[in-house]
């Protein structure tokens, strides 16, 4: 059964276990986010009734994606009037941010349902437009011109293949971002660092206060596409 599907209402359940509050690292965008990750996940399973569920990335701002968002409300014309989609979007933060900084047509995609809910309730708290897909869409090419992923290099397997889909999509013509602080398995020698920040972060979920976290595009050609 896929995460959250057992609660009736994923809403009132994050409404219920976050606070409305600014990004660090990008405060034009508010997020519902957790005090306490630990807390937040041993409740989400004691709700679901099942042990060894995935961390609530919805319901944190992770460097990446903060960098990233930065990176983005920083850069409008990075968006601004393309179709953009946002893989594993968690939280929404991103998405937000591009629709922020006028993307035409913004898909926040994640496979964890708590993550739609959550978006949605996120998007909706900043007045913008996103459409929230729960698929999986590894593999898949729907045409979009600039494509977000942030924090994608947590597992091997995943993060290898995450990051030769996006090859595909960069090559087909795609502007594509990914945001990370230097996870385990960032493919550092496939990538080109654009922007350097400095994120405050939780000590919960880090090793420290603030991460340097970088915005990367991928090698090649079309790596230095003209924004």
């Amino acid at each position: 059964m896929a995460n959250g599907e057992t609660i009736a209402d994923r809403s009132a359940f994050i409404y219920a276990h976050t606070r409305a509050a600014p990004v660090p690292h990008a405060p034009e965008i508010c997020l519902h986010v957790a005090d306490e990750a630990t807390a937040l996940w041993y409740k989400t399973e004691e709700e679901l009734g099942s042990i060894g569920l995935p961390p609530p990335f919805w319901a944190f701002a992770w460097a990446g994606g903060q960098a990233l968002a930065r990176y983005i409300l920083d850069h409008p014309e990075t968006v601004s009037g393309r179709r953009v989609m946002d893989f594993a979007s968690g939280s929404g933060l991103v998405a937000i941010a591009a629709a922020k900084a006028g993307g035409r047509e913004v898909e926040a995609v994640d496979i964890d349902a708590f993550a739609i809910d959550a978006i949605r309730i996120n998007a909706s708290a900043n007045y913008v437009a996103v459409k929230v897909r729960h698929e999986n869409l590894i593999g898949r090419d729907e045409g979009w011109d600039v494509v977000l992923a942030g924090d994608i290099c947590y597992e091997r397997d995943i993060a290898a293949n995450v990051i030769a889909w996006l090859a595909q999509l960069q090559e087909r013509g795609a502007l594509v971002l990914i945001g990370d602080p230097g996870r385990a398995y960032l493919p550092r020698e496939k990538l080109v660092p654009l922007a350097t920040y400095r994120v405050p972060v939780t000590r919960e979920l880090e090793d420290a206060e603030i991460k340097v976290s970088k915005v990367w595009a991928l090698k090649g050609e079309r790596a230095t596409i003209d924004i």
